[in-house]
């Protein structure tokens, strides 16, 4: 587990690499996809947070959600102050404030 800083990208430069994903679905406790993270420019870096967590913690809880938020870094004291801005730290800070927790699956490319 990595000790986050309280810079993103420093943060992120310690994450597994995301080759080979195709993208995230985030799951309920139903079995429906809440929510999808793609591979693409501008979602790359919360789909690597997101796998690493994956990784780390096998499911999305609170315990997995605050280490998330404190990888984000700046990017989680902006979420909280302009909420909707940063839906992927929107998302953690819901599942560290006692929502459900989800189920993280890696679907990889084809």
């Amino acid at each position: 587990m990595i000790q986050p800083s309280n810079v993103f990208k420093d943060n992120l430069a310690q994450l597994p690499a995301i080759d080979g994903i195709e993208r995230i679905d985030l799951v309920d406790g139903k079995g429906a996809v809440v929510a999808s993270i793609e591979n693409k420019p501008g979602k790359q870096g919360s789909l690597a947070v997101y796998h690493y967590l994956q990784q780390t913690f096998g499911t999305l809880d609170a315990k997995a959600a605050e280490h998330g938020l404190a990888v984000f870094a700046e990017h989680t004291v902006d979420a909280r102050s302009r909420p909707g801005a940063h839906p992927n730290v929107d998302r953690l800070l819901e599942v560290a404030a006692g929502g459900e927790a989800l189920r993280i699956e890696v679907i990889a490319a084809a």
